[in-house]
């Protein structure tokens, strides 16, 4: 079973952090708990920004152990955690790509999840992204959704289901979203995600001097 419960925001939160240092920084990737902390609480690239403690990121990561979705890899200075969604949720590259930024994120859409996956997998297009969007929620156990379009919105927009289904005030109508990031729009994103990346990296190599 890809999911016993709904996660609560902190295993999301810590969840989509561990897929997502997989994918850009490898290289400090399993992760201490200083890392993983300073991940989980980057002002870039997170919505909504959180102040989660290092005894939070703790008790989720300790959750997460017990619904074998995150282990913990000991044997260096420090002790170091990863993720196990490769044999929980079976999930590609491209696939972890979109399911950490929609948890990390929220609900997008199709363009945004192109344009900020851009770093981790490399979509040829956003009918690409689409395209594997509507294949993942097919699953038996889907992990994604898409969310019905709201009263003027062009796009709709995807959300993940690894905390149940989305709110119902989620679906209330808003201004309508635009039809994609524009050039300028794409490089910021691409700009965000390197930033989030060297948080990481820094936080990681403090991490590594202190132990």
């Amino acid at each position: 079973m890809r999911l016993p419960r709904p996660l609560d925001s902190a295993e999301v939160r810590v969840l989509g952090s561990l897929l997502e240092k997989e994918l850009l920084t490898p290289d400090v990737y399993p992760m201490t708990l200083q890392g993983l902390v300073a991940a989980c609480n980057q002002r870039t690239s997170r919505e909504p920004v959180t102040d989660l403690t290092a005894a939070e990121v703790t008790a989720a990561l300790d959750r997460l152990r017990e619904l074998v979705l995150a282990w913990k890899v000991t044997g260096g200075r420090a002790d170091k955690w990863e993720h196990n969604l490769d044999a929980k949720w079976q999930l590609g590259k491209a696939e972890k790509s979109l399911v950490s930024l929609l948890l990390l994120r929220g609900p997008q859409t199709a363009a945004e999840l192109r344009a900020r996956s851009e770093r981790m997998y490399d979509f040829v297009s956003i009918e690409a992204a689409e395209e594997l969007l509507r294949t993942m929620a097919a699953h038996p156990e889907p992990l994604v959704v898409e969310m019905p379009r709201r009263p003027g919105q062009k796009e709709a927009r995807w959300t993940h289901l690894a905390g149940g289904a989305p709110a119902e005030e989620s679906l209330a109508p808003r201004t309508a979203a635009p039809t994609g990031p524009s050039p300028i729009e794409r490089r910021l994103l691409a700009l965000e995600e390197r930033l989030g990346a060297v948080e990481a990296e820094l936080a990681a190599l403090k991490g590594s001097l202190g132990a």
